[in-house]
């Protein structure tokens, strides 16, 4: 009888629930280029080498910091990561570009080194992702750590995410 009581109850709630507004969706995107986009060669090894601006969106309000890590996925050697940043305030809005946020942590891109590093693809045009991840803990990682040590502590924290892809090939 319980059962039948909480479906009518429903049934009777579901006209009201339909009309309520979605949960905004997190979003990272950047002035810079577009989602899909080629990125300007000024954000790249060609260019002056530093991050392009990141503007971010519908952090979820129970987030205690945010992740961003910056890869290429069609390097020959398999994904390779240009940039690793975790412990981000999550009511960062804005990553300037050439910048780092106040108060982030920053790990070892497969360059071997605690920066970004920006796209230098050997051949052809490579797809860059700026994934951005919304955690429910900050993380006790030290500074240039490498992403397997990420992934580890990002494990069971991962409230939403969120990416932009961009494109690089070099001029000849």
């Amino acid at each position: 009888m319980n059962i039948l009581k909480t479906l009518l109850a429903l049934a009777c709630l579901w006209p009201l629930l339909a009309q309520a507004e979605p949960a905004a969706a997190m979003k990272i995107a950047s002035p810079d280029f577009p989602e899909g986009g080629m990125i300007p060669a000024r954000f790249t090894c060609d260019g002056t080498n530093v991050n392009p601006r990141l503007d971010i969106t519908g952090v979820p309000a129970g987030a205690r910091s945010l992740v961003l890590i910056v890869d290429d996925p069609d390097a020959p050697a398999g994904t390779w990561n240009h940039w690793l940043l975790w412990n981000i305030d999550p009511g960062t809005t804005k990553i300037a570009a050439g910048a780092v946020p106040s108060g982030a942590v920053q790990g070892r891109s497969d360059f071997g080194q605690e920066k970004y590093i920006g796209p230098s693809p050997p051949s052809g045009t490579h797809r860059y992702f700026f994934r951005l991840l919304a955690l429910d803990a900050k993380l006790d990682l030290p500074a240039g750590a490498d992403r397997a040590a990420l992934e580890t502590a990002l494990r069971g924290h991962i409230l939403m995410r969120a990416e932009l892809m961009g494109r690089y090939r070099r001029s000849p």
